[in-house]
């Protein structure tokens, strides 16, 4: 099995409103995240890539668009804002248009990450 993975870098505010008025994470607060997304396949294409890593590109402008400098909880439309279902948000939104991928990571701190992966 081949992976690949790139990096991706934006900054962005939210507010976890379920949890108690005490908690920091409950206060607005915001993060400078990093998306990272693997792809994998069994064979390489005919230039011996899973995927040109250029191909990546579209996420790079989706993430630009709708995500830095932002407000999480407005973009997505739900309080339920952690790395965890961020990961699982990228992971959709690559699997559609890129079938190789195979896992997304999202870090919120340089100490932390959560990972969807079928």
């Amino acid at each position: 099995m081949f992976r690949i993975t790139k990096e991706f870098h934006f900054s962005a505010s939210h507010q976890l409103k379920s949890l108690p008025a005490d908690h920091q994470c409950a206060r607005l607060h915001g993060h400078n995240y990093i998306v990272e997304v693997e792809l994998s396949g069994e064979e390489l294409n005919e230039h011996g890539f899973v995927r040109d890593y250029h191909e990546l590109a579209p996420l790079k402008r989706y993430i630009d668009d709708h995500f830095d400098h932002r407000h999480l909880n407005d973009v997505l439309g739900h309080d339920r804002v952690t790395a965890e279902c961020l990961a699982k948000h990228f992971y959709d939104w690559c699997k559609d248009r890129l079938p190789e991928t195979s896992a997304v990571r999202v870090s919120e701190t340089a100490k932390t990450w959560a990972e969807y992966r079928p």
